[in-house]
């Protein structure tokens, strides 16, 4: 079987003819396998979904109760048709899932948008073998090499500790869904959450991840990009890969940028591909252009896939 018959790009998204459904797709179809609980990811009116069992919560508040949402254990399988439909970690956020479609032993893998840093608050991300991969590229050149982890939340800490002690408040940017509770996790002291970051924390409590409470007399708030703070004194900074260059620090007006991703650095993705043994790759978002032309010229087959996937701030 030719491979370009297991997933083809339709006006809907990326469709699966033999098992007659969609990956993520940007529109209400007849049955969605949704990676993960993001709004570029999940869109809303599909008759039937497909999910990872973890991210089930996450996506019923994203979709509404009455979506109609179908959950499997990862590496638990499926037969949709005439394919094979298994879902594995894809270390993003809470139930973000890898889509692997088999079908008479030719494999894909749909990765979603995915992280191989340590997240306390997910699954982590799990190499799977494949014919063809088909990855997000949010920050797919080489510029883009994330520092320690640690590292960047020691000097957060030492941001916040500086602010209290200069009688500032500290507020800290970040997606409200993934980074934000991936970062709580990891948080010592009070911290006061934005309400849209909180919404989503209750789903993550709810779901028995253990992360603290909003605090009303918190020093550091967790709030969405473009959140503005209101009277007192303030010192602002984001969390997001973007910072490890100086443009989006510089047109937001931050007082410092944390460099923490949950997507990987050029490195990691390069290390991805090569784990994944795919002959072929599929970029989907993000850097699709430079990712393909370094496949190409390191002898790779690769393709641009022109999707409405955004990514996130992170």
């Amino acid at each position: 079987m030719a491979s370009s018959e297991l997933l083809q790009l339709l006006p809907d998204g990326l469709y699966c003819p033999a098992g007659d459904f969609y990956v993520d797709p940007w529109g209400a179809v007849p049955r969605a396998v949704v990676t993960h609980a993001h709004a570029d990811r999940a869109a809303a009116g599909s008759r039937a979904c497909l999910a990872a069992r973890p991210g089930e919560p996450l996506l019923r508040q994203r979709l509404g109760a009455p979506a109609a949402i179908q959950a499997l254990d990862y590496g638990e399988r499926l037969v949709l048709g005439g394919v094979s439909v298994s879902l594995h970690p894809a270390g993003h956020m809470l139930g973000s899932a890898q889509v692997r479609i088999e079908r008479g032993g030719e494999v894909w893998v749909v990765a979603g948008d995915y992280q191989l840093a340590p997240d306390p608050t997910c699954a982590p991300f799990e190499p799977l073998r494949c014919h063809t991969f088909v990855t997000e590229a949010a920050f797919a050149l080489p510029v883009f090499r994330w520092p320690d982890p640690a590292g960047e939340l020691a000097a957060l800490h030492e941001w916040w500790r500086a602010n209290r002690e200069a009688g500032k408040t500290s507020v800290l940017y970040v997606h409200p869904l993934g980074m934000a509770q991936r970062l709580l996790a990891s948080l010592d002291g009070p911290v006061s959450l934005h309400e849209d970051v909180e919404r989503w924390c209750a789903v993550y409590r709810a779901a028995g991840v253990a992360l603290p409470s909003s605090h009303p007399d918190g020093t550091l708030t967790l709030a969405p990009p473009g959140w503005k703070p209101g009277a007192g004194r303030f010192s602002t900074a984001m969390a997001s890969g973007w910072m490890r260059i100086r443009g989006p620090r510089r047109r937001r007006s931050l007082d410092r940028g944390f460099v923490l991703s949950a997507h990987p650095d050029w490195p990691a993705l390069l290390r991805v591909l090569d784990q994944t043994g795919a002959a072929c790759v599929w970029v989907a978002s993000g850097y699709r252009g430079p990712l393909v032309r370094w496949l190409e010229e390191h002898g790779r087959d690769a393709r641009a896939v022109e999707t409405r996937w955004e990514g996130e701030e992170s």
